[in-house]
């Protein structure tokens, strides 16, 4: 016998828990829910975060900066612990009202800077430091939309793909045909663009690979979701020779372990207070 089909009220109210992972957590309001006051550690640049897919991308950069000789890149990483609700601190939604990690002061200016969205924080830091972010039009330009690109994409990966394929408590047919269905095609836009190039934005690595590999690049190694087998990855060759030479790069070995609280302890380094930290 077939389920009776789902007939949406006239207004909706939030009167049934939403169920699976991250249920706790879910609400239809804004704000904080709780006063709390963020550490701040002794370098200019104090970042509040978590290792997912978003969070790696800031750590992944700022890595990748100290290597080039950025000195003044050096940060505190204090760990925003989203399961238990650190993100609706006060002090946290004073920096990010969307309370979604990560989010970064710059207390190298006064008033410090608050930088909130993740694509937001790569370009504010390529911008500071002059770096992973070409200077000539056209080079900047590409370096951009791909950027925005993966903003504009990632949602339907996580939110819908990652969400129904691995964190809802029922499987259900239809979102899961429809957003793998999206996350196929998004996989087919990569790997013809890499086809091309070596990297996104062309020759040189940039924050739009900084940007895109937490999520598709390790999708493709099965990192994200344990889906490689169920999207058929190794079918797109371009974007598994891109995430496996982005994955061998020191930095962005040391930039996943920041912020990380599951897996090997090896791997884990919860917060991040000075480079010894990573060693």
């Amino acid at each position: 016998m077939s389920k009776t089909p789902y007939v949406p009220p006239q207004v909706w109210k939030n009167e049934a828990p939403s169920g699976g992972q991250f249920a706790s957590i879910n609400r239809p309001i804004a704000g904080p829910t709780h006063d709390k006051t963020l550490p701040v550690g002794k370098h200019p640049l104090q970042l509040y975060s978590l290792a997912t897919p978003n969070g790696v991308k800031v750590t992944i950069l700022l890595e990748e900066l100290l290597a080039l000789g950025h000195s003044a890149a050096e940060y505190d990483a204090w760990l925003i612990r989203i399961g238990e609700g650190d993100q609706f601190s006060s002090g946290f939604v004073e920096i990010n009202p969307n309370s979604k990690i990560p989010a970064l002061l710059d207390h190298s200016v006064e008033p410090p800077i608050r930088v909130f969205e993740s694509g937001s924080i790569l370009l504010y830091l390529a911008e500071k430091f002059d770096a992973f972010l070409p200077k000539d039009p056209a080079g900047r330009t590409e370096t951009l939309n791909w950027l925005f690109w993966q903003m504009g994409s990632a949602p339907y990966l996580g939110g819908g793909f990652g969400h129904f394929y691995a964190y809802a408590p029922e499987k259900m047919e239809y979102p899961i045909n429809r957003f793998t269905m999206e996350a196929k095609r998004q996989l087919d836009v990569l790997d013809r663009r890499l086809a091309q190039s070596a990297y996104l934005a062309g020759d040189s690595y940039t924050i739009a690979d900084i940007a895109v590999w937490p999520w598709y690049g390790q999708l493709v190694r099965n990192n994200v979701y344990s889906a490689a087998e169920f999207l058929a990855a190794h079918e797109y060759t371009h974007v598994q020779r891109w995430a496996e030479d982005i994955a061998r790069r020191p930095a962005v070995i040391r930039g996943q372990r920041v912020n990380r609280t599951w897996g090997d302890e090896a791997t884990q380094v919860p917060e991040r207070h000075q480079a010894d930290d990573l060693n």
